[in-house]
């Protein structure tokens, strides 16, 4: 197999040149089938083999850990399984050269509660090469209002924002690196206040304070492979994007002061806890990012789906 970059990034495979759509409207509601199907499967039984065809990236490693944690804590499987269903999907299905392809599922979830908003449920699905299967590598739940209508061409295929694109604000490929400077640094600046921006840097500080306790946060970007952003064009202008980071959590406490773990935790230890536990966390985040002529060009994270993927103790 030849493999070639073009000046984007994007990977071509045997030449295939020809912008053409990502996938078509059957083969992604398909694919949205067959990740639901093997989702319930893997939730109902705890077992990460039964979906692990299925998810790859940021989400991907989410839930692999989460159910090898849950097989080990409830070897018996999931006495409360609710089958997950996913309905009124709505593809957005971007025109592209190439390989990698992609493409967003907007659906509705039946796990919202009955006097509840309708949370929209963004699945984004991804094909890395030919021989590959649609897996899905991003989630991210959000308010109705929350969800931007894209930006589509005559024939209703949408428009992918390429990671070094200077049509928006910040380029794509830079936003990890940029969000995990601004959690340890506050810097770059451009970040909207939110849930998961200011507001989480201070849920961290007030954390760092608990008498007895020490708690530190190292934050990387995640880039490559199946890492790597995705972003859609909007209707006005600016790019939905997402894309993913990794941090450390260490806890260090004091003679007198017992560390908690909870059982999903436990169960991915390696080493035993003394004094210290280590968290590996994994992010996933989808922003909002204004056009490059924007007057205010705030990046706003619409939101954020992370989970522990390992822990070390010490």
């Amino acid at each position: 197999m030849v493999l070639s970059l073009t000046a984007s990034g994007c990977v071509t495979v045997h030449g295939e040149l020809a912008v053409v759509p990502s996938a078509k409207r059957s083969e992604a509601a398909q694919a949205l089938k067959d990740f639901t199907d093997a989702y319930n499967k893997a939730d109902k039984a705890y077992d990460p083999a039964l979906d692990a065809d299925h998810v790859t990236g940021a989400l991907g490693l989410i839930n692999q850990a989460s159910l090898k944690a849950r097989s080990i804590t409830n070897p018996d499987g999931n006495s409360a399984h609710q089958p997950l269903e996913l309905t009124d999907a709505k593809f957005t299905i971007p025109k592209k050269a190439g390989w990698p392809r992609w493409f967003v599922a907007d659906t509705r979830s039946n796990r919202d509660t009955a006097d509840g908003p309708a949370f929209r449920w963004l699945v984004v699905f991804l094909r890395s090469a030919p021989e590959k299967r649609w897996e899905a590598a991003y989630l991210t739940i959000l308010a109705p209002d929350q969800v931007p209508e894209f930006k589509t061409d005559k024939d209703g295929w949408g428009e992918a924002v390429e990671p070094d694109s200077t049509k928006v604000s910040v380029a794509p490929r830079d936003l990890s690196k940029e969000y995990a400077s601004y959690l340890s640094t506050g810097k770059p600046e451009h970040f909207a206040a939110g849930p998961h921006t200011d507001a989480w840097r201070k849920e961290r500080v007030d954390k760092a304070r608990l008498p007895g306790l020490t708690t530190q946060y190292v934050d990387q970007p995640v880039t490559e492979g199946d890492f790597a952003p995705l972003g859609l064009r909007t209707k006005e202008g600016d790019a939905l994007v997402f894309f993913a980071t990794r941090f450390f959590e260490r806890q260090t406490a004091a003679k007198e002061v017992r560390l908690q773990l909870n059982d999903d935790v436990r169960a991915l230890l390696e080493g035993q806890v003394t004094d210290t536990i280590t968290k590996e966390w994994l992010s996933s985040q989808t922003v909002l990012v204004p056009g490059s002529d924007a007057a205010a060009p705030e990046v706003v994270v619409e939101g954020r789906l992370q989970g522990v993927t390992a822990a070390k103790g010490s």
